[in-house]
């Protein structure tokens, strides 16, 4: 490698082909790369390297001297789009609470892409979310995962649907239910509804395995097939707890019926973190920037995630957007290192980690060949508080540009494809969108 920014160049490139060069690359699966190269071609990572790694020429080359070159970033536990920010009732679809079980129910259907968090959410440079339905139910439903832009419609955005199911344990279904006077109404209620639902799916797979087998015809169960997915290892169970008792429950379960469990929030995680980190359960933690609102929530601290860390459990940050705005999910990491974390750990909490806990890690979650070109340029260190986002491509597409001199970036809205400004133009506004080329860059346009 060379300390030169100028990359070197071969013969032709695809127009769908962008080089970030000169900037501080940070893979976080590997070393840090000074005046680093990172190319993405046809939306995939296909270089990560030194200055002298080359780039095809009639590339888009976007010059990311003084800038750090970082992957998106993954919220792992969000609510944008079913639970819309500033919507009010209209806008929330979290829970569908008329079922203890539901198993059925997917996040995706209540999804609405035009939802300002996501628009937030690259400012915040986050570029993948799995949107999850809440926790007023012992079983909320299926999540599903998402880039956080680029898409007309949300199934264009979509990342992996088989992701895993929404379950909680706890205040929040004890309380919905008990309210109503009905099962579950305690925490022995609530075990025992999940008890059931696992139950009544092995109890399915047997007769639809013998229907089979017999070439009968067998009716379906959506609710039954979710869980059988589950206990077929190919969906994790993203159990919402936050009590140390609540998550010794959620790990009886789940070696009970041979589940991949995640542990969701972990308020109290480190009270038994050891006993995590021996059986290879991981946790999303937080939201962290919350007052202490219900009783589960008394030993609420961000230092707790430090403590968890240090066990040697694997941890991701979430903001539980709206919760805590989904921009903010860098600032927790920046206090969790404040409070105790170490800054890699941090590092990884935002990327890696929340990819590999729920099976994203071939896509996103890192720069590296082969995965997905989602590309963030900062003013500086991520984990200082004084650093911004710049500019934001979800494979390989400009998603977040720069603004004019003086101003914050500006997101690539929907609009601009048919060529206008705005969906609702004033009268005298010009009928087809005028661009400049984004600050700092060089080379044919993708």
């Amino acid at each position: 490698m060379t300390s030169s920014s100028t990359p070197a160049t071969t013969a032709a490139a695809p127009v769908s082909t962008v080089a970030f060069v000169g900037g501080h690359v940070v893979p976080v699966a590997a070393d840090p790369i000074p005046g680093g190269t990172v190319v993405v071609t046809d939306g995939v990572i296909t270089a990560v390297g030194g200055a002298d790694t080359v780039v095809p020429d009639g590339a888009r080359v976007v010059d990311a001297t003084g800038s750090w070159v970082l992957p998106g970033f993954v919220e792992s536990h969000g609510h944008l789009g079913v639970h819309e920010d500033g919507e009010g009732w209209s806008g929330n679809d979290t829970n569908e609470m008329t079922d203890p079980n539901g198993a059925r129910f997917r996040a995706l259907d209540g999804i609405d892409v035009e939802e300002l968090g996501f628009r937030d959410a690259l400012r915040g440079g986050v570029t993948t979310v799995v949107i999850k339905p809440g926790s007023g139910n012992p079983i909320g439903g299926r999540t599903v995962a998402l880039k956080a832009w680029g898409g007309r419609t949300v199934d264009e955005q979509i990342l992996a649907e088989a992701v895993s199911v929404k379950s909680a344990l706890g205040e929040n279904p004890k309380r919905v239910y008990g309210d109503r006077k009905q099962t579950p109404a305690t925490r022995l209620g609530v075990a025992a509804v999940l008890r059931e639902a696992f139950v009544a799916a092995q109890n399915y797979v047997a007769r639809r395995d013998a229907a089979e087998q017999e070439g009968k015809p067998f009716d379906r169960n959506l609710t039954h097939e979710t869980l059988a997915a589950v206990l077929a290892g190919e969906l994790a169970w993203d159990q919402h707890c936050h009590r140390h008792d609540d998550i010794a429950t959620a790990i009886r379960l789940a070696e009970e019926f041979g589940y991949r469990l995640v542990v969701n929030h972990g308020t109290e995680a480190h009270k038994i973190a050891d006993v995590l980190a021996e059986k290879n359960i991981p946790v999303i933690f937080g939201p962290m920037l919350t007052s202490r609102s219900k009783v589960e929530l008394r030993d609420r601290a961000i230092r707790n995630l430090a403590l968890v860390a240090e066990a040697g459990v694997t941890v991701a940050i979430t903001t539980d957007h709206p919760v805590v705005p989904i921009e903010q999910l860098v600032l927790q990491a920046q206090l969790a290192v404040r409070e105790g974390l170490d800054p890699a750990t941090a590092l990884a909490a935002l990327t890696t980690n929340p990819a590999a806990i729920l099976g994203l890690d071939g896509r996103v979650g890192a720069l590296a060949e082969g995965r997905d070109g989602d590309v963030v340029l900062w003013s500086g260190d991520p984990l200082d508080l004084a650093s911004h986002v710049r500019q934001v491509f979800i494979g390989g597409r400009e998603v977040l540009r720069p603004g004019a001199p003086g101003t914050a970036p500006e997101v690539v809205e929907r609009w601009e494809r048919f060529g206008r400004t705005s969906w609702s133009p004033l009268r005298g506004e010009p009928a087809a969108l005028t661009t400049t080329g984004a600050v700092g860059e060089t080379g044919a346009s993708a």
